[in-house]
């Protein structure tokens, strides 16, 4: 289970370089690009954060927080390449979802890094 946090990680880039590069060199519509390009600025950071909150401090606490940056940067981005691609405008309600998702993470991981560490998760 370990793996699947990582693995996580390494696909939301994958994604949001693919998707960045499509948005640089195959998308004429301004507002796709658009959409792809907010998608990439927030997901690639949140990329970053995942795997140095892994180095920091890889506990079942400070992983519960990564695992909320993980899951709603790409709910965030997903649904805004979704909409760039042309599916139905129903699809953008997972935008919301997966920010608030992302501030719950950072907010669950400033809670972390304030509570004193156990023995055992050091």
């Amino acid at each position: 289970m370990a793996r699947f946090l990582p693995a996580l990680a390494a696909f939301n880039a994958l994604v949001a370089i693919g998707f960045g590069a499509f948005a640089a060199h195959g998308i004429k519509d301004p507002q796709a690009r658009e959409w792809i390009m907010t998608g990439v600025l927030f997901q690639l950071p949140h990329v970053a954060a995942v795997f140095a909150l892994l180095g920091w401090r890889d506990t079942p606490r400070v992983r519960g927080g990564a695992w909320l940056l993980a899951v709603g940067s790409l709910m965030f981005a997903g649904s805004l390449d979704a909409l760039a691609l042309g599916l139905p405008r129903g699809v953008a309600t997972l935008a919301p979802i997966g920010g608030v998702a992302m501030m719950a993470g950072w907010a669950w991981l400033a809670a972390a890094a304030l509570t004193p560490t156990r023995k055992s998760e050091r």
